[in-house]
């Protein structure tokens, strides 16, 4: 009698007009308890009833919350995943009811990621799917969700899926494809409880796609990756390179084996398409990814055997500054530590005109301070001469002595390396620059300020000793009377700026 009673409910919730009696009389309250029975043909009239009438009412669905629909759907959903109309009916109404945040916290303390990570990867029609992602994609606003479904394995189904689906033309597909992809995204970004939830996400992501991936290389083959699937990629590779990043290197070598699979080329055929115009978050994600894999030594040598500095360089024609940065920055891993990669790159004309304009320009901080990072970068790890010459004659000298008086160390210690490496190889070159930027007087200055770190007052003296090498540059240092500041500089609080205060004054003297 009862399960005809909830049927004919279910029934007549079917029309708008009645919704309001249903709620009037208090059916829900007395149709919630009907979903504790184990009675299944009960357990979907119940559930289509409850459903029917709550649909679209906030405070209805709010009051299911708090009566504890949440515990009876999860219960449904692990204790008959085998019936369809059951796992139906409960995942329409997990949608109805994911978006509040107290379902969502109501959620997040029963299995419910277990549960909806099996049903995804038992899901064959699109329907299913569709449901299914709705939901996660809810829940992947939760952090503490989120990493249940990490824990879970929601990745290796994602990308399992996305890779039955590669080469499908049908709209169906593409709309699944975009899902997955856009719950991979979900997943990463956002987080208000620090690093350790996204850690865990970014770990699991990257062993997955390197599982799945290395089982499509067997496969099917690299090239074989179409457009939609290089969209997953350009993002997991974000995750993978976060990976590296956060990480030691030594206990996780996913970021070398995504390298390794061929994947930077991926990227860049990615973005070579969509440089100008298409998906932003393609883009970040795959510049994100492309700058933190050249991070490893070992990923540099490889990119840079197969001429991914070259087709990095092809791609700055892009005038979006958000492209800009994270080009310039991957070319400044590229080149740390590299000296062929520095010397390649210090004798491309084209580049260090285009370096320069962007040290001119001001209007996007981050595209200005990365350019002039990766000029010093050049110098830094170059050991030749033509390519002083080279960033001399693209007028890239002064920015660098601009560079020193940053308000960031970091950049300044980097500025004053270059120029000390750059006026060992040939300063013969650089003095006239070196005049010209007043580059002894604003030595001086750091020297005298009491706010320049240790760190830049040594490097700045070691530059100093450089310079003292040039006749007319030394005559600059004593006319500043930077013998004076040096002399004090003997008694400064840090000890490896005293010994090289020392260091300087005898090689001013003539003593070494």
């Amino acid at each position: 009698c009862a399960v005809k009673a909830a049927q004919v409910l279910s029934e007549i919730a079917k029309n708008e007009e009645m919704k309001k009696p249903c709620i009037e009389a208090d059916l829900i309250l007395t149709l919630i308890p009907l979903l504790e029975s184990t009675d299944q043909e009960m357990l979907l009239h119940a559930g289509r009833a409850i459903g029917r009438i709550c649909y679209d009412n906030r405070d209805l669905q709010e009051e299911l919350v708090k009566v504890g629909v949440i515990t009876s759907l999860v219960r449904i959903l692990t204790d008959y995943a085998e019936s369809e109309p059951l796992v139906h009916v409960d995942l329409l109404a997990l949608c109805n009811l994911a978006d509040l945040e107290t379902a969502k916290e109501a959620l997040s303390k029963t299995k419910v990621a277990e549960q909806l990570v099996k049903q995804l990867r038992r899901a064959k029609n699109h329907e299913r799917l569709e449901i299914v992602f709705e939901v996660l994609q809810a829940l992947a606003e939760n952090d503490a969700l989120k990493v249940q479904l990490v824990e879970a394995g929601v990745q290796e189904v994602l990308s399992e899926i996305l890779l039955r689906l590669q080469g499908s033309s049908q709209a169906e597909d593409t709309c699944i494809v975009k899902a997955a992809s856009d719950l991979i995204v979900s997943l990463l970004l956002g987080g208000k409880k620090g690093n350790t939830n996204k850690l865990k996400v970014v770990k699991n992501n990257a062993k997955a796609t390197v599982s799945t991936l290395s089982r499509h290389e067997n496969s099917r083959g690299k090239d074989s990756l179409n457009s939609q699937i290089a969209r997953l990629i350009s993002i997991t590779v974000f995750l993978l390179s976060l990976t590296c990043l956060v990480l030691p290197f030594s206990s996780d070598g996913n970021c070398v084996r995504m390298v390794q699979l061929g994947v930077i080329h991926q990227l860049l055929d990615l973005l070579e398409k969509h440089v100008e115009s298409g998906d932003v978050s393609v883009q970040h994600a795959a510049l994100s990814a492309l700058r933190n894999l050249a991070i490893p030594v070992v990923n540099k040598v490889q990119m840079l055997e197969e001429g991914v500095a070259e087709r990095i360089h092809a791609l700055l024609r892009s005038e979006m500054p958000p492209v800009q940065f994270k080009l310039l920055g991957t070319l400044r891993m590229l080149a740390d530590g590299q000296a062929d990669a520095a010397e390649i790159l210090g004798q491309d004309p084209m580049l260090l005109n285009r370096l320069v304009q962007w040290c001119n320009a001001n209007d996007h901080t981050g595209v200005h301070g990365e350019a002039n990072r990766l000029l010093a970068s050049i110098l830094r790890h170059n050991r030749s001469q033509e390519v002083v010459k080279a960033i001399q004659e693209a007028q890239g000298v002064k920015h660098l002595v601009s560079m020193t008086t940053s308000e960031h160390a970091a950049m300044q210690n980097e500025a004053l390396n270059a120029l000390a490496i750059a006026s060992a190889i040939d300063l013969e070159t650089l003095e006239e620059s070196f005049k010209e930027s007043q580059l002894v007087q604003s030595l001086h200055k750091l020297l005298q300020d009491d706010n320049t770190s240790p760190e830049v007052k040594y490097n700045s003296m070691g530059l100093l000793c450089s310079l003292l090498n040039s006749g007319d540059l030394r005559q600059e240092i004593e006319e500043d009377k930077i013998k004076e500041t040096l002399e004090q500089l003997c008694s400064h609080s840090n000890e490896s700026v005293v010994k090289e205060a020392v260091t300087t004054l005898q090689v001013l003297r003539g003593e070494t």
